[in-house]
């Protein structure tokens, strides 16, 4: 199992969102995806912060009930991103999304985003390695 690694369930096309994209734009990107937010980066590709549907709705409440699009991703955004590599494990990923901890981890590799990896991938790395393992019993 320790040989399971990120790289190989990640997602590599993944949406992403920028420091100074209106809050609506951010709204119209995460209903149009699977994904529940993503990456904010930087014209490097650099992860600068993460915003997610949780992030998003206290202030477009506000922006929905003034009629005002004034707010940006980067007003909302967390900047203390957790992140893995594609060589990150499985099993120590998994440590990571314990109880508490971020669902959606960015794939970062020499500085720039890769991809991301969510706790359904993570899951589905484990369930495909039960498989193997009921299919040849030790």
């Amino acid at each position: 199992m320790e040989s399971l690694k990120v790289k190989d369930y990640m997602t590599h096309r993944t949406v992403t969102f920028t420091e100074d994209m209106p809050l609506s734009a951010a709204l119209d990107k995460v209903m149009q995806s699977s994904h529940m937010g993503g990456p904010v980066i930087d014209e490097h590709e650099r992860v600068i912060g993460f915003i997610s549907e949780q992030d998003l709705l206290d202030k477009l409440i506000k922006v929905s009930y003034h009629c005002q699009d004034t707010h940006t991703v980067g007003d909302c955004m967390y900047k203390e991103v957790l992140s893995v590599t594609p060589e990150t494990s499985i099993i120590e990923l998994a440590d990571m999304m314990k109880v508490g901890k971020p669902k959606v981890y960015p794939v970062i590799d020499n500085g720039r985003l890769v991809g991301m990896i969510t706790r359904r991938d993570v899951l589905r790395a484990i369930g495909k390695n039960l498989e193997e393992c009921f299919k040849h019993p030790v």
